[in-house]
């Protein structure tokens, strides 16, 4: 019984980070603006902040469906931790950006940086001990 609770443990978080990556992905397409607005300057390979935002999105899509599927589950937490590490930038180029915005929204701007932390630790324990059990 107890063997069983980290798969489950597992199984769970990956469909809560799918489940929030997806939600995510699709708010790049419906609604970019805001997105596009926290991309950093001097992108590479000449990205528009709408291209990166696109493209923001399409790997947030992306990593949501192999995180859904537990044949492709090990490969989403692969990604969802390069993911995690690739928006990093944005995140704080938003925070700096902010300081002009009235101070809750300031607070959620820099809560989000540490908050990164924990999901980067859980999409690398999915990655890891997905499939051990299964």
């Amino acid at each position: 019984m107890s063997t069983d609770r980290p798969a489950r443990r597992t199984d769970k978080a990956a469909k809560g980070m799918a489940l929030s990556l997806a939600g995510m992905g699709v708010a790049h397409f419906v609604a970019p603006k805001p997105f596009d607005s926290i991309v950093p300057p001097n992108l590479p390979f000449g990205l528009t902040p709408r291209r990166a935002t696109r493209l923001s999105g399409v790997a947030e899509l992306t990593t949501a469906a192999l995180l859904a599927s537990p044949t492709t589950r090990r490969l989403g937490g692969v990604a969802a931790t390069a993911l995690f590490a690739a928006v990093f930038p944005a995140n704080v180029y938003m925070a700096q950006q902010w300081s002009d915005k009235p101070l809750p929204l300031r607070l959620g701007a820099y809560a989000r940086l540490p908050l990164q932390l924990p999901m980067v630790v859980t999409a690398v324990r999915i990655a890891r001990d997905t499939g051990e059990t299964a």
